[in-house]
């Protein structure tokens, strides 16, 4: 009877054994079902390094690093003296010739008209009495009553007074009809150029002053009061407070479960109690490691891929260069496309 009992319990630690080897050999490959995909990266922010648009002299630099500025605050300023010249001595160009378009437009004046018309009637008095003298001159030099000189004189002057009445006239016509139409387009034109002119020096003296483009931190000050700038050479170093992001990166036999707009949560070692809203906004299209020959389901499932998670951070407790924990679960999230979620404490614009 033992060696019975004993065979049975050999038995049925065989069948034990095997039914074991059976569930490993056909379960081993069969994926553990999750509920949540957790990522590890760092937290990244976007930068912008300001620069003058202008060549001159830095006079003053009123931030710090460090310190917080908003949208619009005044950052530097530049040296303007030359720049107001500038603008004045263009403001005074426009100015005279808005004078001379208004001129011709104007047309002469009555007393200018009169002045013309009286001339020319003047004129026309002397011309008429050379007209006469030569005209008595002729017939008594045919008689050898007067000498031929006096009559060629006579008839000089006459032909000059004649010419003289001519261009008095003409004068008058002038006077009369106004400025040529071609005239007054050509006084509009130029001062439609120095009109322009003048809102360039204006425009340049604006960018005396830099502004920030958003609200943020001073990160540095590369320039100092004293230094040259210009437009290739950037001043401060500005990062924004919004958007922040956590760039990390998925291997490919996740890339399938997640999408742009799915929502997601984020943990720091600095505030392990605390966790910031997330949602994912960014999917590289590229594996950022592709190997030269991709040739076995195993190695291209070594492949990984940049992700951007961005964050809700009212606070502006995440930094650059963080590391951070990202979970994305799996079972509840919105369908791809849906806008972002609400980050809670954060300024509406």
């Amino acid at each position: 009877m033992r060696r019975i009992a004993k065979f049975a319990i050999l038995a049925l630690a065989c069948v034990g054994l095997i039914v074991l080897g059976l569930r490993y050999v056909i379960f081993k490959d069969a994926p553990l079902e999750t509920t949540e995909i957790v990522l590890y990266g760092n937290v990244d922010i976007r930068e912008v390094e300001l620069a003058f648009n202008g060549n001159e002299r830095i006079a003053d630099i009123r931030v710090e690093e460090g310190q917080s500025v908003r949208k619009g605050d005044l950052l530097a300023r530049l040296e303007s003296r030359r720049l107001q010249l500038a603008v004045d001595r263009s403001a005074a160009r426009a100015a005279a010739q808005v004078n001379i378009v208004e001129k011709l437009l104007a047309g002469s004046r009555k007393e200018e008209i009169f002045q013309a018309r009286a001339q020319a009637e003047a004129i026309r008095q002397r011309a008429e009495s050379a007209r006469r003298t030569y005209e008595r001159l002729r017939p008594l030099a045919d008689e050898n009553l007067a000498s031929r000189d006096r009559v060629d004189t006579a008839k000089a002057l006459a032909d000059s007074e004649h010419a003289s009445l001519e261009a008095a006239v003409e004068r008058q016509n002038l006077a009369e009809r106004g400025p040529r139409r071609e005239d007054i387009a050509a006084a509009q034109a130029t001062l439609k150029v120095l009109q322009a002119e003048l809102e360039i020096a204006r425009r340049n003296l604006m960018d005396a002053e830099l502004f920030a483009s958003d609200d943020g931190v001073i990160r540095n000050r590369i320039l100092e009061p004293g230094d040259m700038a210009s437009p290739g050479r950037p001043v401060l170093t500005l990062a924004l407070n919004d958007p922040v992001w956590v760039r990390a990166y998925v291997s490919e036999t996740d890339l399938g479960r997640i999408h742009p707009g799915q929502t997601a949560v984020i943990r720091t070692d600095s505030f392990p109690d605390k966790v910031y809203p997330a949602w994912i906004g960014y999917i590289s299209p590229t594996a950022e490691f592709t190997p030269k020959t991709v040739e076995t389901t195993e190695v291209r499932s070594h492949l990984v891929y940049q992700v951007r998670v961005f964050a809700c951070n009212p606070q502006n407790e995440l930094r650059l260069g963080m590391p951070a924990t990202v979970t994305i679960p799996l079972n509840a999230h919105p369908e791809p496309g849906n806008d972002p979620p609400p980050c809670p404490g954060r300024d509406e614009p």
